[in-house]
């Protein structure tokens, strides 16, 4: 166990540095806070993205804190990308690979079903907790745009951002009988950076532009949310104990909308490039360490999941999220500068037979899913959209003589439909859950 907890700290302090990373390139995350991240670990993004009333013994769950509490062993899921893009436009057209840690988490069960079976008492009330560190939003693109102008020849423009927010989350689980309510308790934090570029390439002696705003936030933020699960074959489990539990999921999740503070600065140059030296000649605008504030918008999501014990499960959700309140005094972004959204996403999973002993890929789960999303964006009065096909599989294997898997998907998808710039994606997702029984034993022999 205590090789266990450093790993994990080792992990915790690694991925800090590399989340923070990122190469998209994406244009439209110049608006708004970015391209927000999805909640989704890598088993329900191979669904869809379903998460409002998704439960498991061994996977944690983060889009509702309610299923911690149905936890069976310590969890620790840590999760990757690797994305092929394609942006396109009326003309032209670029391709890229991109990649990036999505998340690391830890959850675990308070109350240890293996002290249960010990001790012979089973407990009323089922506990979880997870820690999990992952990003909200980024921000990268990298433009240019060459033009001609008479009289002062070839002017080209360049846009770059990078940066993003990030949160670390606290989530408590409690389960009563059916019914389980949860809550994440989180610090965003972040910073983003914005340059713009303007030179002229056929005038000698002028002065070049040089456009450069940042801006770091930081705030608490929370959500809370509710599962009802209803056991369908109460009568038949009493009978023949081996039966597949069938049970419904009903799940409901309500984020409040947060506030946060920016602290930005903004610098407007003008260079003079004189035998090839650089010399700042105008400084047109720098303000320092200008204080202001924003707010994350509310949303609400329902959930309803079928599970036919181990065998299949299929689910969907809705989620609206009230992005005209959004405000942004970093980005210069006011109330109704962005749009109300909704997603829908419907999925599952199929696995043959679990307790296969002679045929592994029995074992396997197989994930399938769709999703349709709204961007909080609008080009040219477009609301920005998304939608895809996921699919993807469940391996287990064993580490340190546990149970643990591995979640391979594939996410087939397009963005910006309507709009100047369309995206094409293909994105490869692969996580790992390493699973661990002993945590909180209770020793009987010393």
């Amino acid at each position: 166990m205590k090789n266990n907890i450093l790993f994990i700290i080792l992990c915790v302090c690694c991925s800090i540095t590399v989340i923070a990373q990122t190469g998209d390139n994406s244009p439209y995350s110049r608006l708004g806070i970015g391209d927000l991240a999805d909640d989704a670990f890598q088993h329900l993004k191979q669904m869809g993205s379903l998460g409002n009333a998704n439960t498991d013994a061994f996977h944690i769950n983060i889009k509702n804190p309610a299923s911690y509490a149905y936890l069976k062993t310590t969890s620790f899921d840590i999760g990757v990308y690797a994305k092929k893009g394609t942006l396109n436009t009326d003309t032209q057209s670029a391709s890229q690979w991109t990649g990036n840690l999505e998340y690391i988490s830890l959850g675990f069960p308070l109350y240890n079903p293996l002290n249960q079976l010990l001790d012979r008492e089973k407990k009323k009330l089922n506990l979880g907790m997870t820690f999990t560190l992952k990003p909200h939003s980024t921000v990268s693109y990298d433009l240019t745009n060459e033009t001609s102008i008479d009289s002062v020849g070839r002017v080209l423009r360049g846009y770059t951002g990078q940066g993003g927010s990030y949160k670390f989350l606290w989530g408590n689980s409690v389960k009563y009988k059916d019914f389980a309510f949860g809550v994440n308790l989180g610090y965003l934090f972040g910073k983003v950076t914005y340059n713009r570029n303007v030179d002229f390439f056929d005038l000698e002696n002028t002065r070049v532009n040089r456009f450069s705003t940042d801006y770091s936030l930081k705030g608490f933020l929370y959500d809370i949310g509710l599962i009802y699960t209803k056991v369908l074959n109460v009568k038949e489990l009493e009978n023949n104990s081996q039966a597949q539990v069938k049970s419904l999921n009903v799940g409901l999740t309500f984020n409040s909308a947060t506030s946060f503070t920016t602290n930005s600065n903004i610098q407007n140059l003008g260079v003079l490039f004189v035998s090839n030296q650089s010399i700042i000649d105008t400084s047109i605008t720098t303000i320092i360490g200008q204080a202001g504030s924003g707010r994350l918008p509310g949303s609400i999501g329902l959930g309803v999941n079928y599970s036919n014990g181990e065998k299949w499960s299929l689910g969907m959700d809705y989620t609206a999220t009230s992005w005209s309140n959004y405000f942004n005094d970093g980005n210069l972004e006011e109330k109704g500068d962005l749009v109300n959204t909704n997603s829908f996403a419907l999925g599952g999973f199929i696995r043959p037979n679990y307790k296969s002993f002679t045929n592994y890929w029995k074992r396997v789960y197989y994930r399938f899913g769709v999703y349709l999303n709204d961007d909080p964006r609008q080009i040219d009065g477009e609301q920005v959209k998304s939608q895809g096909v996921t699919f993807g599989m469940g391996l287990p294997f064993v580490f340190q003589r546990k149970v643990s898997h591995a979640n391979i998907g594939v996410d087939l998808g397009r963005s910006g439909m309507n709009t100047p710039i369309q995206e094409n994606y293909v994105r490869f997702t692969l996580g790992f859950t390493f699973n661990d029984d002993e945590w909180f034993v209770k020793r009987k022999y010393n």
